[in-house]
């Protein structure tokens, strides 16, 4: 398997997950400023969305959208980190994985196209709501998103959430949600990748 990546983004998720099921795999980096690859090659030849992440199979099948993406790697690479088709517990790790893309991720989205002069103070409102939230999740003792085991949706969480450091959003009064991230980030394979991807441990 190659998985296409940018350090930092939401493709950190499925690299995660990668490392944590030992999956045999290629890095293939993408400039997405530019959308070519490190070889110069058009990345919108590989996906045409142009985003991240993307994941192409030994067959040459290339599949995209992130929460897509982790699924697949888990039921394929990392059986531990999602529950069985069918049940109830997937169809929860479904409701949070359309969560945190449609509602988490999305409300990120205006920060890092935000002009140079404008002011950031309502979109940071939002996505510290979205936070709230997971907080409160959080807040019941539960070691990770889903209960007590560490799954998918854990490495897309805290993923996105990691860009908290990018824009100044401190997670000091969030103390669920900063307890957890220091413990997602704890994981020796979860520091693994970051160190592949050249990024820091911003909770350690």
């Amino acid at each position: 398997m190659k998985l296409y990546y940018s350090p930092g983004t939401c493709s950190l998720a499925s690299h995660i997950v990668l490392r944590e099921g030992d999956a045999r795999h290629e890095l293939v980096k993408v400039d997405l400023r530019q959308h070519k690859l490190e070889s110069g090659e058009d990345y919108y030849a590989i996906n045409p969305k142009g985003a991240v992440p993307a994941l192409m199979l030994d067959d040459g099948a290339v599949l995209t959208e992130g929460a897509a993406v982790l699924q697949y790697l888990g039921d394929h690479c990392a059986p531990a980190l999602v529950p069985a088709n069918g049940t109830l517990e997937r169809a929860r790790l479904q409701e949070m994985l359309n969560y945190l893309a449609s509602e988490y991720h999305k409300a990120w989205v205006p920060l890092f196209y935000l002009a140079k002069d404008a002011d950031p103070t309502e979109f940071k409102r939002k996505v510290v709501a979205k936070q709230t939230y997971l907080d409160s999740l959080l807040a019941d003792g539960r070691a990770y998103i889903l209960g007590d085991s560490f799954g998918v949706a854990d490495s897309y969480l805290y993923t996105v959430t990691r860009w908290s450091d990018n824009f100044g959003i401190s997670l000091d009064a969030l103390p669920a949600l900063k307890a957890y991230m220091a413990r997602v980030e704890a994981r020796p394979l979860v520091k693994a990748t970051l160190k592949v991807e050249g990024l820091r441990e911003l909770f350690a």
